[in-house]
């Protein structure tokens, strides 16, 4: 199985259609990653994540591959029991499986193996993570400087990062400059000209322009991205897209590489990436009979859908990348121009399925025909249910229940009423306070979106791999709380 990494960022621009002729190979401009020293891919007859039947109801289908039961009240995950877990490390508590996340990486790669597969940082981010990605041979994709900083002092290479968001700062934009990203994905007009002062005399930046398709995909209202309505990219529709390209063709200090959109996250079929694609090489023949310029690479962002419930629906990674490689050659031949290269960037369905939160139970309450489980966590380190109506599949363990499973809500701490982690979930009717609660599917966007509310600081990230547990990210005590605040 070949890597393969982001260009570098130090010659060329958009290529004039004399220049390709024919096309020139994508493979002309890429770089070789860096030797592996992580231990082999597994073999190509391994499933890829969401070639599996994705509306399988085994109550461990949602769950890293690892995690086995022990016993009648216990599950391990990497090898390791969790209530050893919880009673080492407390509660609240990620786990992470580094198997599961090194595995996703391989299965992306034998997926797009001509393409970049860029891991979203946004999903989570810590040295461990970067390290594995780094070692897998993605790229990475962030959003801001700290995003950035952390990955590169940690040691991936800047040349396989891009750099995109809708408001960049400028301490973000001078980071990017300054470590030498490899891509800058441009998002409005104001930011041409702000880029394009900021890059050194003599050197050019590379850049993608964001493009609006006018799609509208994604698992919530508030997370599809790809429609003219919302704050990201530059619309096709209203010709925005079309000016901005103009516009940094005229810079002599931006290199104009190719185009990007996302059109949201959890996209759970293959259409509406093969409707972006149809959009975006119309817009690729327009820019070459215009302009007299062809654009090698083209970035379909990620929002790849991962069940959270047994029996939900998920991406089929093999159908997307087979389909989409034969909408873009297709598409491209119909047009007469060459294939760009391509890029996708999966963020959730590569940390998502690798995580579990552990949490310990406070209280039940009975309240009419309502029974409210409260636990020692909630929306301060997962406000995603009370964001986007997610729903969760949460687990008793440590211990083997003497009831039958009935109907609970499982609640935050928190002092807000929509601090809901699990509405409506069968848990065991004898649950009592002390139980411990296993929630998987919890890798992405839960700590990277956790918050400070009422103090009670962010959770510790432990990894587990072959029976092994170890400490990521230690817990935020109430001591870190307080040395932010300089006081009176």
């Amino acid at each position: 199985m070949s890597h393969h990494t982001l260009p570098p960022t130090t010659h060329g621009a958009g290529v004039p259609a004399s220049a390709h002729g024919a096309g020139v190979p994508a493979s002309a401009t890429t770089m070789a990653p860096p030797p592996r020293t992580a231990a082999p891919p597994p073999s190509g007859s391994e499933p890829l994540p969401g070639s599996e039947p994705s509306s399988g109801s085994e109550p461990l289908s949602i769950w890293p591959r690892s995690a086995a039961p022990l016993g009648h009240d216990d599950l391990a995950v990497g090898g390791v029991p969790l209530t050893e877990i919880a009673d080492r490390f407390g509660t609240p508590a990620y786990v992470l499986d580094e198997d599961e996340v090194r595995h996703r990486c391989r299965a992306y790669l034998r997926a797009f193996p001509d393409a970049d597969v860029c891991y979203a940082a946004k999903a989570f981010l810590c040295r461990a993570m970067v390290h594995w990605v780094h070692e897998e041979g993605l790229g990475l994709d962030v959003c801001s400087a700290g995003e950035l900083e952390l990955a590169v002092t940690t040691g991936f290479p800047p040349e396989r990062i891009v750099l995109h968001g809708n408001a960049k700062s400028p301490a973000d934009l001078r980071a990017a400059l300054r470590l030498g990203v490899g891509r800058i994905v441009i998002d409005s007009t104001s930011e041409i000209a702000r880029l394009a002062a900021a890059v050194p005399s003599g050197s050019r930046q590379r850049v993608l322009i964001r493009v609006v398709p006018g799609i509208a995909a994604g698992g919530h209202a508030k997370i599809r991205t790809g429609t003219d309505d919302q704050k990201f990219g530059l619309s096709v529709a209203d010709g925005s897209a079309q000016h901005a390209i103009a516009r940094v063709l005229s810079q002599p200090r931006l290199e104009l590489v190719g185009l990007h959109c996302h059109l949201g996250s959890q996209i759970t079929t293959v259409k509406p990436y093969l409707s972006a694609v149809r959009r975006l090489i119309g817009l690729l023949a327009r820019i070459h009979e215009q302009h007299g310029v062809t654009l090698p690479e083209l970035d379909l962002g990620g929002g790849h859908g991962i069940a959270y419930r047994p029996g939900e629906p998920a991406l089929d990674l093999p159908s997307l990348s087979a389909k989409i490689r034969a909408e873009l050659a297709g598409g491209c031949a119909a047009a007469g121009l060459p294939v760009p290269r391509l890029a996708v960037e999966p963020g959730r369905a590569i940390s998502g399925p690798a995580g579990v939160v552990l949490y310990r139970v406070l209280a039940v309450k009975r309240t009419g025909a309502h029974t409210f489980v409260a636990v020692d966590g909630g929306m301060s380190d997962n406000p995603r249910p009370a964001l986007y109506g997610v729903r969760y599949a949460p687990r008793l363990i440590g211990r083997r229940p003497s009831a039958a499973p009935e109907a609970v809500t499982v609640v935050g701490r928190h002092c807000e009423a929509g601090d809901v982690l699990a509405a409506d979930v069968p848990l065991p009717g004898d649950i009592r306070p002390g139980d411990l609660l296993a929630v998987p599917v919890a890798g992405a966007y839960h700590l990277s979106m956790a918050s400070g509310y009422n103090l009670v600081g962010r959770p510790p990230v432990i990894a587990v791999t072959e029976g092994h547990a170890r400490l990521l990210v230690r817990r935020e005590s109430l001591a870190d709380i307080q040395e932010r605040d300089i006081g009176l």
